[in-house]
């Protein structure tokens, strides 16, 4: 069976809260939500922080603008950004574990997407660090015992998501999960970018595999200076 758009929901009135938006990846998605007319809450350990980000990334080429309840981009702390539809977990990975103990109460019946890479870094590159749940996206899930926890954008280059000239993201984003309704709602939103599908890529239990690819792309990215990313042949 052929890869079909049409049978995912519609979200284009959904709000995209990003946890951690002010850093690279994070800034990055939420301006390519920004570009896709999708709401976006930015989120930080410090308010003032996500407030200019989301005015910052407010005025970048491209944002739609001119809503009638509000703007487009919108920032606060990392609570102000959990107030939301959907929300992707876009922190360091060593910050993964307490930001979400924190937040566990508010995100009770939100669809979470983690997209941490759980890796380290030496002289001879990238490598995948371990997790005792087995992947960063599964230790979300047992923190979050009631929140709806998908995996996905996690071989997205930050740097082709925040460029301006970049009109559009060639590649194809896995997404995982056990509940498949949240999973096509997190598909439907990576092909609101232009340029992506999203794909499902199995259970949760197979996030580890996904994430600690993450670590080959790096050293593809290095080695070629480029910014790879994946696309699935057939589908």
């Amino acid at each position: 069976m052929s890869f079909d758009p049409s049978t995912l929901p519609d979200v284009s009135d959904l709000t995209v809260g990003i946890l951690g938006g002010t850093g690279p990846q994070g800034r990055g998605l939420a301006y390519r939500f920004a570009r896709a007319g999708q709401r976006v809450r930015i989120g930080s350990r410090s308010a003032e922080r996500g407030s200019q980000t989301a005015a910052e990334i407010a005025a970048m080429p491209g944002v739609v603008s001119g809503l009638v309840n509000g703007n487009h981009v919108t920032g606060g702390d990392n609570a102000y950004a959990s107030d939301s539809d959907v929300v992707i977990v876009a922190v360091p990975w060593e910050g993964h574990d307490d930001l979400l103990k924190s937040l566990a109460e508010k995100l009770t019946g939100k669809i979470v997407v983690d997209c941490v890479n759980p890796l380290g870094f030496d002289k001879q590159g990238p490598y995948v660090l371990p997790v005792p749940e087995g992947s960063a996206a599964q230790q979300a899930e047992a923190l979050l015992p009631n929140s709806r926890v998908c995996a996905a954008f996690h071989h997205v280059s930050a740097v082709l998501l925040i460029d301006p000239e970049v009109a559009a993201m060639d590649l194809d984003v896995l997404v995982l999960g056990d509940d498949r309704e949240a999973a096509a709602v997190v598909q439907a939103l990576a092909g609101r970018i232009d340029g992506m599908r999203g794909l499902h890529a199995g259970r949760l239990r197979n996030a580890a595999q996904i994430e600690g690819l993450t670590a080959n792309l790096i050293a593809l990215n290095r080695r070629y200076k480029a910014h790879a990313g994946i696309r699935i042949t057939d589908v």
